[in-house]
């Protein structure tokens, strides 16, 4: 292969060990991955694309595609493989009065809603600013927004995407439909999506978080209530539960009309109140308006990559009095935490995506962070004993939070109908799974006709 400065004969923008820039690109959101690519290929436009798979042929090199680096096991960063690193690909284009914006495959979170909320607009995209679009999107994509407007996939209206065999393909509801259904939740088995076309809605600019702490001890009434108020919430309330080292936050994020989430948080409080004792009582309230901007990045990770991180999640489509015992027993030294689905997720039918599992009520996150190499066992251990006790309770998992897993993982996101749909697909648009860094989907041992 012909280098000049990093750059082949062709313009191809090709990073080796040593080179820079080179170690800037394999490091990911988890500190825990130290995966070394033969190769780094940072793509700037689709014909990139389709050129790094090229060369990942000729040198035979494994492939992994890199986006936001939020995977927890380092699935972008193949080891001794070729990297196709999305990263440059950051590009938002929005038109407002359309209520599109066009999302390059490597965008953050971030950029696109920078880009839309000066119109007063924005689509779902994730509780941080810091995921990658192509990520979060492929498995689904939770939000603030979600019960307001559907998941992300739910909003795309067209993917651009790179197939395995190099060729520049559109997916949409009319064009290779097949595809589209299998891109809206099932990862990223199909391609590398090169750009997102998502619908947008008019949400305006501000937003409300209200949380209330409260101690461990004797919480299981209030948590009950929580779970109630919850299940009846206005779309515009999303409910939040997290339990950390002998405190219970219940509370919820609002976005829209500050004024309406205060007299939400009114009746919030109230409704709690019925399983509040002496013992019980909250120790700290917080109310907080702020903008959608600052909603989206007040929970992002001031560390960057520099932190450990593992977690195991789980999805409930109810929260009985056995699965709140469990949740108030997390181990200390980890957190766990849960979101409230329901709203729009649940209006899209079931057979409409790849994404699955609509009916759930609650999505479970047991997940700890930490700097010090020494204590990974002991986190590890804190984090699975929790996520443990609330499995016996569990309807499935978002594929977005299933770390080495494994096709037992894979199991649990999708039923076994959607599987065999899946592996249809990937057997039309991957039939070697070249794209086998990810969630995998094996292909169908037979291809289906065009």
């Amino acid at each position: 292969m012909d280098m000049i400065d990093g750059t082949t004969a062709s313009g191809l923008d090709v990073r080796r060990p040593g080179d820079a820039g080179f170690d800037e690109a394999r490091t990911v959101w988890n500190a825990m991955v130290d995966h070394r690519p033969a190769l780094v290929v940072r793509c700037r436009r689709a014909d990139d694309v389709v050129a790094a798979l090229a060369l990942a042929r000729r040198e035979d090199l494994e492939v992994g595609v890199r986006c936001g680096g939020h995977s927890v096991v380092g699935h972008g960063v193949p080891d001794g493989g070729l990297m196709i690193d999305l990263t440059p690909m950051g590009e938002v284009r929005v038109d407002p009065g359309g209520r599109r914006a066009w999302v390059q495959g490597g965008a953050l979170l971030g950029a696109l809603d920078a880009a839309t909320q000066p119109h007063g607009l924005a689509t779902t995209a994730g509780n941080v600013s810091h995921t990658g679009v192509g990520g979060l999107t492929l498995g689904g994509g939770m939000g603030w927004l979600a019960r307001q407007c559907g998941l992300a996939c739910d909003n795309v209206v067209s993917y651009q995407v790179v197939t395995a065999a190099g060729e520049v393909v559109r997916a949409s509801a009319d064009e290779r439909p097949e595809l589209f259904w299998a891109l809206r939740g099932g990862g990223g088995n199909f391609g590398v999506v090169t750009e997102f076309e998502f619908r947008l809605h008019d949400v305006g600019t501000r937003a409300l978080g209200v949380e209330l702490d409260l101690p461990v001890g004797g919480a299981a009434p209030v948590v009950a209530r929580w779970r109630d108020l919850a299940v009846r919430a206005p779309r515009a309330a999303t409910y939040t539960a997290g339990v950390h080292d002998g405190v219970v936050t219940l509370g919820f994020v609002w976005v829209g009309d500050p004024r309406a989430g205060r007299a939400h948080a009114a009746e919030f409080e109230a409704g709690l109140e019925a399983g509040l004792d002496a013992p019980g009582a909250p120790v700290a309230r917080r109310i907080e308006e702020l903008s959608y901007l600052d909603l989206q990045t007040r929970e992002d990770s001031t560390a960057g990559h520099a932190v450990r991180r593992y977690w195991k999640g789980h999805y409930l489509r109810d929260l009985s009095a056995g699965a709140i015992e469990a949740l108030l027993a997390t181990e200390p030294g980890a957190r766990a935490g849960l979101q409230a689905y329901g709203g729009a997720i649940a209006d899209v039918p079931d057979g409409d995506a790849a994404f699955s599992q609509r009916d759930t009520r609650f999505e479970y996150v047991a997940a700890t962070g930490w700097t010090d190499a020494a204590e990974d066992a002991a986190r590890i251990a804190a984090t699975r004993a929790s996520a443990a006790r609330v499995a016996p309770f569990a309807s499935g998992v978002y594929v977005n939070v299933l770390g080495n897993d494994g096709a037992a993982g894979v199991g649990r996101a999708y039923p076994p109908q959607k599987l065999a749909r899946l592996a249809a697909v990937k057997a039309l648009y991957d039939p070697d799974n070249v794209f086998h860094l990810n969630q995998n989907i094996p292909p169908a041992a037979t291809t289906p006709a065009r």
